[in-house]
This record gives structure tokens, sequence and C-alpha cells, in this order.
């Protein structure tokens, strides 16, 4: 390694890298292996405070659900096509995927708090501008703008809380973010059948979108007083902050004040290395790019391709789209009250996201999955196989109108009400599948990549999955229509297949380990043990 690569990167002293190595080598306790004492208030009041975003992503999923089928022609004076409804839930998508990339260069130069509280700010105006629209083009507006509020939250929050949570409940943490989508996908479905029931139509959905604007504002006042995370701060040179950090973090215990150095240090060890293999792969050039390193150095390159694929797979399983048009199917399948069949799915998935919070440290992250998709294969073969007993009108979702029974016959219409209610419990296997397992991993991204391209590959693995979503979300109501709802949950259990034999191959189980021994897995290969 090169002298410039030896350099310390916040310290001034040319042989600060050797002292650092000694002091490691002196101290069996130095490093950054933290307590494995539970976590403690100030962790746990930093996790609610930024799961916010979360609880904001999944009331604006469930918001659009209810929405699309309580509008009725507020907008533009007329009843939604299957083309508005997928252009206004998709844009949202599309914005989160070109902001994505964006908000990792913002967040690695102004630090990741401040893009939260920006996002924040986007949500606010969002929320006002859809409840204002009296357009389609207006609430397609007012979407984009919520989409780059999604876009830049649901990157930074994960990160901001794995870079703060002690390693043997980073899994459990981030899985509260995921909570927080579930719990928001809950509270907007009850809100939504409250106002459909005793609301008035006209405006019911107005004060429906509205109301996202008020946990954003909450979110953005109890983060004015939550810190930057020490790795942030590290890296810009403020060790002095990032020790009070760690501080908070690990509590009063007297064992935990001996261990903040070593936490700081090894922090500050891991940038180096980072600096160093950074140099050698621009052969010893100085200002290499961090998109540079994040494809040429192999490590970063094994981290970038299984996280855009557990981000991507979490979307072409087509789940946020079923979310989004869940009460939309259910009106197709003759429910009386599509909303609040939807709450059931929406309950399904907070109750076990619940339960993942609990699994995911100890089952680990791998083997939740191996474990948890085959059974989203079965549901959605289920799915399939009940569409396909129900004759379905041409241009069905176009309408929105309930699925056609024959009336001459009564064995035929006790058929499709057992085939609407296998469908119904089939969409629950699947569901509680996914929250066991493709629901949380995927956020549990910042993991896989070192500090010096955690913000820049953690972006890229969410515009994947905004990519993914953009794509799945535009193309669900048509699929439907084209290749009948069958073919449609088929592809999606195919790729879900596809996606399984993939994770099996390529992704090693970081359970239990610190941010940079779990970096080091991806050394010499994909590290599958």
């Amino acid at each position: 390694m090169s002298d410039a690569a030896e350099a310390p990167l916040i310290s001034n002293r040319e042989d600060g890298q050797d002292e650092l190595h000694s002091e490691l080598a002196d101290n069996d306790d130095v490093g950054t292996e933290w307590p494995a004492g539970r976590p403690g208030l100030f962790i746990w009041l930093l996790t609610l405070s930024a799961g916010i975003s979360g609880l904001l992503f999944g009331y604006d999923t469930g918001v659009i659900s209810a929405t699309l089928v309580s509008i009725g022609t507020s907008l533009s004076g007329r009843t939604l096509s299957s083309l508005d409804k997928s252009v206004i839930t998709s844009c949202t998508s599309l914005f989160a995927l070109l902001v994505s990339p964006i908000s990792s260069v913002l967040a690695d130069y102004f630090g990741r708090k401040p893009v939260i509280l920006l996002s924040d700010l986007l949500f606010v105006f969002g929320a006002v501008v859809q409840a204002l629209s009296y357009s389609v083009s207006g609430m397609v507006l007012g979407r984009s703008i919520v989409g780059v509020a999604v876009g830049a939250a649901s990157f930074v929050t994960p990160l901001y809380i794995a870079e703060l949570a002690p390693p043997a409940y980073r899994g459990r943490l981030i899985t509260m973010n995921v909570l927080s989508i579930t719990l928001g996908q809950v509270v907007a479905y009850v809100i939504g059948w409250l106002f459909a029931e005793y609301g008035d139509p006209s405006t019911g959905w107005r004060w429906l979108v509205g109301l996202g604007a008020l946990p954003a504002g909450l979110q953005c006042a109890l983060l004015l007083f939550m810190p930057e995370t020490p790795r942030w701060l590290v890296k810009v040179g403020k060790s002095a902050d990032a020790r009070r950090v760690v501080e908070k973090t690990l509590g009063p215990d007297l064992t935990s004040h001996r261990l903040v150095d070593s936490v700081v240090k090894g922090i500050e060890l891991e940038l180096r290395e980072e600096q160093g293999n950074a140099l050698l792969a621009n052969n010893g050039a100085k200002g290499s790019s961090r998109w540079r390193e994040l494809v040429q150095i192999p490590k970063n390159r094994r981290a970038l391709v299984i996280a855009c694929l557990l981000q991507g797979l979490q979307q072409l399983c087509g789940f946020n789209s079923l979310m989004y048009f869940s009460a939309t199917i259910f009106t197709i399948l003759g429910f009386s009250i599509p909303t609040l069949t939807s709450l059931t799915v929406a309950a399904t998935n907070f109750v076990f996201t619940v339960l993942a919070l609990f699994l995911i440290d100890r089952i680990g992250r791998r083997r939740i999955l191996l474990y948890s998709i085959p059974f989203m294969v079965v549901g959605l073969l289920l799915s399939a196989f009940g569409f396909s007993s129900i004759k379905l009108p041409s241009g069905e979702t176009d309408v929105g109108g309930p699925m056609s029974i024959p009336t001459d016959s009564t064995t035929s219409m006790s058929s499709s009400r057992d085939a609407a209610l296998i469908i119904l419990i089939s969409i629950m296997i699947y569901v509680a599948s996914y929250a066991l397992g493709l629901g949380n991993v995927p956020w549990m991204q910042s993991e896989l990549f070192p500090l010096n391209v955690r913000s820049l590959g953690s972006g890229l693995a969410t515009a994947t999955n905004w990519l993914a979503n953009f794509i799945v979300g535009l193309t669900f109501l048509p699929l439907m229509d084209l290749l009948t709802p069958s073919v449609t949950f088929g592809l999606y259990a195919l790729v879900c297949a596809v996606g399984w034999y993939a994770i099996w191959r390529i992704y090693p189980e970081t359970a239990g380990l610190t941010l940079e021994e779990a970096t080091g897995l991806l050394e010499n290969d994909w590290g599958v043990r």
C-alpha cells in the first residue's frame, strides 16, 4: 500500500495509522465490537423518530388503494380509467427512482439527518397538493412530490438506523422501520374505511391524503433533537462529536464508556483501509471517484449485485402493486366493502412483521428468506388458481365493478364465491410470508457496503427498488386486463422462484456481525458458507 493510502483520513499525523494498529494490538477489547446488551432508551427513541418515515411510506401505499375506489368523478369530472389509476400510482415510484441516487450524494455531503428532514417537508407539501387537486394532472403532481420524499426517506432512514444500531440488534431495529411501514398501511385502511362508510364521498378522500402531512411534521420536530450518525461524523473529521453519539448509544455503563474509543477507532481504521483500497483500484491516483470504487473493487461490486437483487425482487414479486390495488382487486371479486377487506391483508402484513422483529436476528437474514419465499410462491399459485375459477368480463379493472356471477346457476354462484375466498386466503399467505422475509431483509442493504461507498451503494440499490416498483405499478392493471389475473399472478410466482435460487447462491449471512465484519464477508468471494 502506498504512503498516501496509509495516511490517516481524519488525523494530521503521518504515523496515525501505525499508532492505531498498535493501540488495537495492545488492547484485546479495542475494535468495533459493541456490547451485546439490549439497546438503550436513546436507541429506541432514535429508531422510533426515524421510523416515522416508514409510517409515511406505508400510509401513502394504503391511502392510494383506498382513494382509487372512492375518488369517483372528483378528478377531471370523470371516472378514472385503468391508465389513470396506473399513472397516479406509478408516478410516485418514478420520482422515487430518480431521487434515490441523488439523495445518496446529499446524504454523504450534508449528512443522513438533513436528508430525512428535507423529505419531511416534501411529504407535507405533496400531501397538501393532493388534497387540493381537482384534476388527474394535479393529483399526479402531488404524488410525484411525495415520490421525491419517499425516494429520499426510504433510502436514508434504514441507513441512519443501521449506522447507529448495536450489531446484535441492528436487524431488529431496521425491522422496526419496516414495521412502521405496515402500521402506516393499517392506519390508512382504517381511516379510508371510516371515510368511505361515514364521510362525504366527495371530500373524504381529500382528508385521507391530506392527513399524511401530520406524521411528517411530527418527525421533523423530533429529528431536530436527534444526532447525526457517528460513522458520518468520523468520515467528515468530527471524531469528537462521533464519540459523544457513541456514548449516548452505548448508555451510561462504565464498561460501555471504555469501549467508546475502540468503536470510534475501529470506524477510523475501516475508513483508512477503504481509502487505501480506492487508491489501489485507481492505480494510486488521488481523487478516486466513489462510482469507480463501487464498481471496480470486487467486494463493493458483489455488495451492489446482492443489494440490487434483493431490492429488485422485493418489488418484482408484485407485493406493492397488490397493496396499491388491493381495494380494486376486492371490488372486482365482489366484496361488498373492499377497503375493509384490504384491511385484513394489511393487518396480516403488520402481525407477521411484528413476528419478523423477533426472528430476524435469531434465524438470520439468509435463512429467513430461504424459508419464507417458497410460501410466497404457494400463495401466488393459489391466487392464480382461484382467479382461473372466476369469469371476469373484458375491461373489468377499468370500470372497477364487481365480478360477473351467472344468475341462472346457484352452483356457479357458490363456486365463484369459494374462488374469491381462496384468493383472499392465498393473498394472506403470500403477504404473511413476504412480511417475514422479503419485506424486511432488503432494507438491511447497508450492512453489505463499506463506509466509503455505503451511501452511494444503498442509494443505487434503493433506486433499483423504485425502478421495479414503477414497472410493476404501471403494468399491474394492464397485465390483469391483457393476460388475465391467473397469468399475472403466475408470473410473479416465477419471479419469486428465480429470486430464491439467486439468494441461495450468492447472499451470505450477516446477522450478529458488525458493519465492518459484514463487509469483509465479500472480500474474496460471495461469502456463502
